[in-house]
């Protein structure tokens, strides 16, 4: 019988974690349209629920369960959560929130009649399905894994984040109108939560200078923690720039990305937002970074930078550069299905 009510663990505090579970979410839609599918995940999550009214039908915010770094510990706060997820009555509870070593047990006392996920084999092993945590593949193919051994297959790779007419006509109040008249421009997203992922200022300032030179505007985007690093991008830029850090919701973010001839990120979740939304982009990784994890699976819209071995802890302005005049290539990876309605964007041309 298939499932009526399901649970999809996920309780990670990241853009890009969200958006990577798309995919997998997008499979269990498929294979069970008339069920209701409840994220287990933050608080900080509500934003993804709202915005994918497709795929996930409310939020249960995870409450005083230990081990998770996000949320505080509380005896009591989790006896509530418990009860409140037991008398959901999930038929299926499917944990795609990592290998589970607190997350299994955490989808164990959800009390599904089905339970499925991923374990090391050294981890405790959860009741039901249990596949064997995959350490070396693409986040995106981690989820499907799960979602695959549940009985879903896979649909497909491509994230997604849907746009309202409301949500693009914000981001063109933000970018200051609509038309040709205000010309072509490029996003940088200086800004990423860990502060050992961030290319230097210096550098994404030369990246502005120069497309800059070759007319393009520059908008800088991040959140309100970011501004000091934008500030920092734009004080080094010897021409002008929209700073739009602290001023876009992650939608409206994505509506802003919609429209660039090209996003070049840090590798953090404004990656997977431009990725999202079929916007060439350039992901930038230190030296110790997984491009093999991370960067987005669509290698023919989406450029991953590193330095080359021996050569430091950050790739050249000019690697950065290359790989933004480089653009979407023509030939789209194997397995992926097709951008509907992405539209084409020619090459930069760079001075």
């Amino acid at each position: 019988m298939s499932p009526t009510r399901i649970a999809v663990v996920r309780a990670l505090p990241g853009v890009g974690d969200l958006l990577c579970a798309g995919p997998g979410l997008a499979a269990l839609r498929t294979a069970h349209p008339d069920a209701d599918i409840t994220l287990v995940g933050l608080p900080s999550a509500a934003w993804f629920v709202e915005a994918h009214p497709g795929l996930v039908d409310d939020l249960l915010p995870v409450a005083g369960v230990p081990g998770l770094p996000e949320v505080v510990p509380d005896a009591a706060e989790a006896r509530r959560f418990y009860a409140t997820a037991a008398a959901r009555r999930f038929d299926l509870a499917v944990q795609v929130h990592g290998s589970g070593v607190t997350t299994n047990p955490l989808t164990t006392m959800l009390g599904a009649g089905h339970q499925v996920g991923a374990a090391r084999p050294d981890q405790w092993q959860p009741p039901g399905t249990v596949v064997p945590y995959p350490d070396d593949v693409h986040e995106v193919l981690r989820v499907l894994a799960v979602t695959t051994a549940s009985g879903a297959p896979s649909v497909g790779t491509d994230l997604e984040l849907p746009l309202t007419p409301a949500t693009r006509a914000e981001a063109r109040r933000l970018l200051g109108g609509p038309g040709p008249a205000h010309g072509p421009y490029v996003c940088l997203h200086p800004g990423a939560s860990r502060p050992g992922n961030r290319w230097p200022a210096a550098c994404f300032a030369a990246v502005g200078d120069h497309l800059a030179g070759a007319g393009h505007r520059v908008v800088l985007t991040g959140s309100r923690a970011e501004s000091p690093v934008t500030r920092a991008v734009a004080s080094a830029m010897t021409t002008p720039v929209v700073d739009l850090a602290g001023r876009t919701s992650v939608v409206t973010l994505a509506a802003v990305f919609a429209g660039a001839r090209s996003v070049v990120s840090n590798d953090t979740g404004a990656a997977h937002v431009a990725a999202a939304v079929h916007a060439p982009g350039v992901v930038v990784f230190h030296a110790g970074g997984d491009p093999a994890r991370w960067a987005p699976l669509d290698r023919t819209r989406h450029h991953a930078v590193a330095p080359e071995s021996g050569a430091g802890h950050w790739p050249t302005v000019a690697a950065v550069l290359a790989a933004v005049a480089a653009g979407p290539t023509p030939a789209r990876a194997p397995g992926r299905s097709d951008a509907a309605g992405a539209p084409a964007r020619p090459p930069l041309e760079l001075l």
